[in-house]
C-alpha cells in the first residue's frame, strides 16, 4: 500500500463565475489537521459541465477517497458523479457534507449505497479526523463528532448518526496560494461570521449553536482585514461576504465597512465591489451616515423582506420592525451609491394571492434596484419541513423541494406568482426597462403586481413556451412594446420614447430595434448639429447612440464610455439636445 493516501475535495457550483469556499476550508484544515501521509486536492465543476469530465479531472488523481460539497442546487449531479466514480474507481472512498446532506444523513446513506460516509455540520475539523482514522489504520470512527455512516455486521447494518458538528474555534485561513491559482477572476467569498442570531422557520443559519451557547462564531478581525485585502488584490471583481446576517453585530460590522472604506483606492484597487447580506431594519443612524460616504458602487446590499404580513412574519419567527425597515432602505437608496437587492418569498404561511400582491406592491415601491421573488423551498433540517402540522404545505420531493401549494395559494395562484416573477426579472431586475415601467405606473391605474402580472401573462400567451427563455432582447422589446399600448391611458409615441431612452442608456450597441424606429428625414442633419457642437464633438473615439423623442421634441444621446457608466445602476447617462425643427 503507498505511503501516500490522495483525497480529492471538490464541489459542483451552479455556474462558472461562482468560486466556491467551502472545499477550500476544507483543503487547509487537512493540510493543519491530517497526519503526515495524507495528500489533499480540490477540483471544482459545474453542474453545467458534462459530469463524465468532472469525472475524467478527478478521476486522473487516482484518489483513495473523495469528499464533495452538497447542495439543492447540485445534490442530482453530485449522485450522478458519484456513480460515475464509483465504476472508474471502484475502492474510492466517497464521503459527503453540506446543508443538503446535514439533517438528511441516514435518508442519504439508506438510499445511496455508494456514499460511505456523510459529514453533519461543519466540516474542517471532522473531515480530517476521519482521513487520519480512515488511512492510518484507526478503527474508532464513532468517536468523531458529526460523522454519519454504516455500520454492517452479519446480523444487520446499523446507522450512525451524529448531530450537526459546531464548534467555536476558528479554523485556519482558506486562503491558501492554490486558492488564488484556482481562482481566475471569478466571484471570491469571504466569511467574517459563521451561524445567524435569528431562527426563521425556511431557513438552517440560525438552527445550530456554539459549544458557548452563542448562535454566531466571529472570526478574528485581524484576520477579515488581511482576507479582504487579499481578495481585493485577487482579480476578482465582486467579493462576497457569506455571513447569514452581516450587521448582527453592529460595532463588528461598522468596523468591516468603515475599513473597506478607508482602504478603497489605497489597499482595495478600484473597480472592486464588496457583497452583503444585512438586516435592514437594525441599520444604525451612524452606519448609515458611514454608508452614504462609500464610493459609488463599492457596496451592494441584499436584504431579505420575505413579507410584510405581520402574521407571516410572527408564524416564521422572522423579527422585523418593518416601519424602520422601510426608512432604512429609502435612505440608502436616497443617497444613491449603494446597489440595493431587497427579496420576498411566496408560498409562506398565512400569506394568499392578495396579500402577497401587497407585500409586493409594499416591496415595489421601496425603489430598490431588484427586486426577487422567491419561492419557498423546504429544506431539510427547516422548521417548516419538520413540523408539518404547524407548517402545512405540498411541496416537490425532489431538489430544490419547492413549494406547491398551501392552504392559503392553490398550485394556480403559484403559477400566476411565477408569471409575475418571469416579467419582473425581464423588465425591472435586468435594468433594461426602468423609465418604461415607471411611466406606465404613473399612467395606469392600476398596481405595479397587476402590471407585472398582464406583461408575464401577455408574454406567454404570445411566445411558445419552448422559445421564451432564449428570446433576443429585439423580440422581447416588441412583444413588450405591443403589450403596453394596450394599456389603458398610454399614449404610444410616449411609451415609444421611454422605451428608446431605456434601450440607448443600457445596450452599449446604441442600436434602435426596428419596432421603436421612425423615419425621419431630419434626422441627420440634427445629429451633424449635435456632433458639431464644440462641447460634444471634443470626445473623440467613443460610440455614441442616437435617437429623436418626439413626445418632448428634442434628441438624445449616449456615450459608451466606461468612465461615466452609473457604477450603481449600469447605465450610461443620456444628454437630451434641443434642436431648432424637430
Amino acid at each position: 500500500m503507498s505511503n501516500v493516501f490522495k483525497v480529492v475535495i471538490g464541489t459542483l457550483n451552479s455556474k462558472y463565475i461562482h468560486s466556491s469556499l467551502a472545499p477550500w476550508c476544507l483543503f487547509a484544515a487537512a493540510r493543519e489537521y491530517c497526519k503526515d501521509g495524507i495528500c489533499a486536492n480540490v477540483v471544482e465543476g459545474t453542474i453545467n459541465e458534462n459530469i463524465s469530465d468532472i469525472t475524467e479531472r478527478i478521476a486522473v488523481q487516482t484518489p483513495d477517497a473523495v469528499a464533495l460539497g452538497c447542495y439543492i442546487w447540485n445534490i442530482t449531479k453530485i449522485y450522478e458523479l458519484i456513480k460515475m466514480l464509483k465504476e472508474k474507481l471502484p475502492n474510492v472512498i466517497i464521503i459527503l457534507g453540506g446543508p443538503e446532506v446535514s439533517y438528511n444523513a441516514e435518508h442519504v446513506l439508506r438510499n445511496q449505497p455508494l456514499v460511505d460516509y456523510i459529514i453533519s455540520g461543519e466540516g474542517e475539523y471532522p473531515l480530517s479526523m476521519l482521513l487520519n482514522k480512515l488511512f492510518l489504520n484507526e478503527t474508532d470512527i464513532e468517536s468523531i463528532k458529526g460523522i454519519c455512516f454504516r455500520k454492517t455486521t452479519y446480523i444487520d447494518t446499523k446507522y450512525i448518526i451524529s448531530e450537526p458538528y459546531v464548534s467555536d474555534k476558528s479554523y485556519p485561513s482558506p486562503y491558501v496560494p492554490e486558492y488564488f491559482e484556482a481562482l481566475h477572476g471569478r466571484i471570491a467569498y469571504i466569511e467574517s461570521s459563521r451561524g445567524c442570531p435569528y431562527s426563521c422557520a425556511f431557513c438552517l443559519s440560525g438552527r445550530t449553536k456554539q459549544h458557548n451557547g452563542q448562535s454566531v462564531k466571529y472570526f478574528d478581525m485581524e484576520r477579515i482585514e488581511k482576507e479582504i485585502i487579499m481578495l481585493s488584490g485577487s482579480g476578482a471583481k465582486t467579493v462576497k461576504f457569506v455571513d447569514r446576517t452581516f450587521n448582527a453585530n453592529p460595532k463588528r460590522a461598522y468596523h468591516i465597512f468603515k475599513f473597506i472604506i478607508e482602504n478603497y483606492r489605497v489597499k482595495i484597487p478600484e473597480g472592486v465591489c464588496f457583497h452583503f447580506e444585512i438586516a435592514g431594519d437594525i441599520l444604525t443612524d451612524y452606519m448609515i451616515n458611514l454608508l452614504s460616504t462609500a464610493p459609488a458602487g463599492l457596496i451592494q446590499f441584499e436584504i431579505g423582506l420575505q413579507s410584510f404580513n405581520s402574521h407571516t412574519l410572527e408564524s416564521i419567527h422572522r423579527r422585523t420592525d418593518v416601519k424602520k425597515l422601510k426608512e432604512n432602505i429609502a435612505r440608502i437608496i436616497e443617497n444613491g451609491n449603494i446597489h440595493v437587492h431587497v427579496d420576498l418569498i411566496a408560498g409562506l404561511p398565512f400569506e394568499n394571492y392578495e396579500s402577497f400582491a401587497e407585500s409586493f406592491n409594499t416591496a415595489y415601491l421601496l425603489n430598490a434596484h431588484m427586486l426577487q421573488m422567491g419561492f419557498l423551498k423546504l429544506l431539510y433540517g427547516a422548521p417548516m419541513r419538520e413540523n408539518r402540522s404547524e407548517y402545512p404545505c405540498e411541496f416537490s420531493e425532489t431538489p430544490p423541494y419547492e413549494v406547491i401549494s398551501t392552504p392559503w395559494l392553490t398550485e394556480n395562484d403559484l403559477k400566476k406568482l411565477h408569471i409575475v416573477e418571469s416579467a419582473l426579472d425581464r423588465i425591472y431586475n435586468s435594468g433594461r426597462f426602468r423609465r418604461t415601467i415607471e411611466y406606465i405606473i404613473n399612467s395606469c391605474s392600476m398596481t405595479p403586481f397587476e402590471i407585472f402580472y398582464r406583461i408575464g401573462k401577455y408574454t406567454s400567451e404570445n411566445v411558445p413556451s419552448e422559445q421564451i427563455s432564449n428570446i433576443s432582447l429585439d423580440e422581447y422589446t416588441k412583444i413588450l412594446y405591443e403589450c403596453l399600448c394596450g394599456f389603458g391611458k398610454t399614449d404610444s409615441m410616449t411609451l415609444r420614447d421611454m422605451m428608446v431612452c431605456d434601450r440607448l442608456s443600457t445596450n452599449s450597441t446604441g442600436f434602435i430595434p426596428p419596432i421603436l424606429r421612425i423615419f425621419d428625414p431630419d434626422i441627420k442633419k440634427i445629429k451633424t448639429e449635435i456632433e458639431s457642437n464644440p462641447a460634444i464633438c471634443e470626445k473623440k473615439g467613443i460610440r455614441r447612440g442616437f435617437a429623436l423623442l418626439y413626445s418632448e421634441k428634442c434628441a438624445v444621446y449616449a456615450d459608451y464610455d466606461e468612465n461615466i457608466k452609473n457604477p450603481v445602476t449600469g447605465e450610461y447617462p443620456l444628454y437630451k439636445f434641443y434642436p431648432q425643427k424637430i
